[in-house]
C-alpha cells in the first residue's frame, strides 16, 4: 500500500519529553502505527497544572521514545486553548483520532476537544476505564468523555466490564498490553547489570519497580521477606521507584521486621536510561498488588525476559501465566508471596519461564496493535 492510500490518524496523548508509562506506550503506538497509517502526533504544551503534579513532568534523557513531527499544542486547563488545538488538528483532516485515556483530570479537555471534533471517529485507548485510586465524581467525569467514543481498546477483561457500566454496547476490542522492549539499550549481561549497581554477583534479586502507591502492595512483600530470606540469605528485594508519601512507615516496617539486610531502596524517579540494569541484574519482577487493571511493568519485565510473581487482582492473570511465565497468588497474602519466590528458586525455574517468556513474545508486540487498530476502523467504516 502506497503512503497515499493509507488512512489519516491523528494520535492524543502524551510522548517523549513527557515521563512515564502512558508516554512510553504512545511513543511506541504511535511509531509501529505508522507502517499501516499516516499518523500525526499532537501532545500537550501543560500536561498538569504545577499545583497537581510538583514534581518535574519531563525527562530528556532518553530520545528512543521521541516522535518526530510532534505538535505540542494542548493545554489540558485552558478551555480556549482547546477551541484553537481542534482547528488545528480539523487542517489535518483525520479519519480517525486514538485518544490516550487512563484518567478523569483529563475529562473537561477531552470532553472539549471531542465536541469540538465530533464529526471524526474517535478511538479511546483505555489503559484504565476508571483511576487506580477512587474518588468521587469519578465514574461521572469518565463518562462524559468514553460516551463520545465510536470504538475502544482495553487491556484487560476487568476494564472491559467497567467500559459496558458506562456506555452502551460498545464496539470494543480486549488485547494484551505489548511489551516495552525499547529499554534493552545496551544488552548488559546480568553479571555487568550487578556490579553496576553494587550487588554481589552470588546475590538473588527480586525488584518491585515504579512509583510507590498503595494499592501496589509493597507492604506484602516486605512482609513475605523474613521466610524468603530464612530459606535463601542471599535473596535481595530492591525496590527501585519514587516514594511520592509515606516513606518513614515502610522503612519503620522493615526495621521492625529485621530485614534491612536484605531489602536495598533506590528512592527516585529513575530515568530510562536507568532501568535497564535494575532489570538486566533481577533474577524475578513481583507485583504483590491490591488492585489493578493491568500495569506496564509486566510488559518491561517480558521485555528483558524476567518472569514475574503477580497477584490474582485484574489484568495481571490475563498476561503472567501461572506455573509458565511466572506465577499467580492471592492478594493481601505474604506467605502465598513467599512460598512463589521459594518455589521459583527452588526449582530453578528461571530458565524455563525465560523460554516461555521467548515464546509468547508475538502475543505482546506491538504488530498485533496494528492489527487491533485495523479492525476497529473496518468496524467503523462500515458501521458494524
Amino acid at each position: 500500500m502506497s503512503s497515499s492510500d493509507k488512512k489519516k490518524i491523528v494520535m492524543i496523548g502524551p510522548v517523549y519529553p513527557y515521563k512515564g508509562g502512558i508516554s512510553h506506550y504512545t511513543g511506541c503506538m504511535t511509531k509501529n502505527l505508522k507502517k499501516d497509517f499516516r499518523v500525526k502526533t499532537i501532545s500537550y504544551k501543560m500536561q498538569y497544572p504545577k499545583l497537581l503534579f510538583k514534581q518535574e513532568q519531563r525527562d530528556y534523557d532518553n530520545d528512543i521514545f521521541k516522535i518526530e513531527g510532534t505538535r505540542f499544542l494542548i493545554n489540558t486547563a485552558n478551555p480556549f486553548n482547546w477551541i484553537t488545538t481542534a482547528r488545528k488538528i480539523k487542517k489535518l483532516n483525520p479519519d480517525y483520532i486514538i485518544m490516550q485515556w487512563w484518567h478523569p483530570y483529563f475529562s473537561p479537555c477531552y470532553t472539549g476537544l471531542s465536541m469540538l471534533l465530533k464529526k471524526y471517529p474517535k478511538i479511546f485507548l483505555c489503559h484504565n476505564v476508571f483511576p487506580h485510586e477512587r474518588f468521587p465524581m469519578d465514574k461521572f467525569l469518565t463518562k462524559m468523555v468514553l460516551k463520545r467514543g465510536s470504538a475502544y481498546i482495553t487491556h484487560s477483561q476487568m476494564d472491559a466490564d467497567d467500559l459496558k457500566k458506562i456506555v452502551k454496547k460498545p464496539r470494543y476490542e480486549t488485547t494484551v498490553h505489548p511489551v516495552y522492549n525499547a529499554f534493552k539499550l545496551r544488552n548488559i549481561t546480568m553479571e555487568q547489570a550487578k556490579a553496576e549497581i553494587e550487588s554481589p554477583s552470588e546475590k538473588k534479586i527480586l525488584l518491585f519497580f515504579g512509583f510507590v502507591r498503595d494499592y501496589k502492595g509493597l507492604r506484602h512483600i516486605l512482609n513475605a521477606m523474613p521466610a524468603i530470606t530464612a530459606y535463601d540469605k542471599n535473596i535481595e528485594l530492591w525496590v527501585v521507584g519514587e516514594f511520592r508519601s509515606d516513606k518513614e512507615s515502610y522503612l519503620e516496617q522493615i526495621e521492625k521486621l529485621g530485614i534491612g539486610d536484605h531489602v536495598k531502596i533506590v528512592d527516585g524517579y529513575i530515568p530510562d536510561s536507568g532501568i535497564e540494569k535494575y532489570f538486566a541484574a533481577c533474577d524475578l519482577v513481583v507485583l504483590p498488588y491490591e488492585s489493578a487493571t493491568q500495569s506496564g511493568i509486566v510488559q518491561i519485565a517480558y521485555g528483558f525476559e524476567k518472569p514475574v510473581i503477580s497477584t490474582n487482582v485484574g489484568g495481571l492473570p490475563e498476561v503472567v501465566i501461572d506455573g509458565s511465565t511466572g506465577y499467580i497468588v492471592p492478594p493481601f497474602e505474604p506467605d502465598a508471596l513467599a512460598d512463589a519466590v521459594i518455589r521459583f528458586f527452588r526449582e530453578d525455574k528461571a530458565e524455563e519461564f525465560t523460554e516461555n517468556v521467548r515464546k509468547e513474545a508475538y502475543k505482546y508486540s506491538w504488530d498485533r496493535m496494528n492489527e487491533v487498530v485495523q479492525r476497529l476502523t473496518e468496524k467503523i467504516d462500515n458501521n458494524e
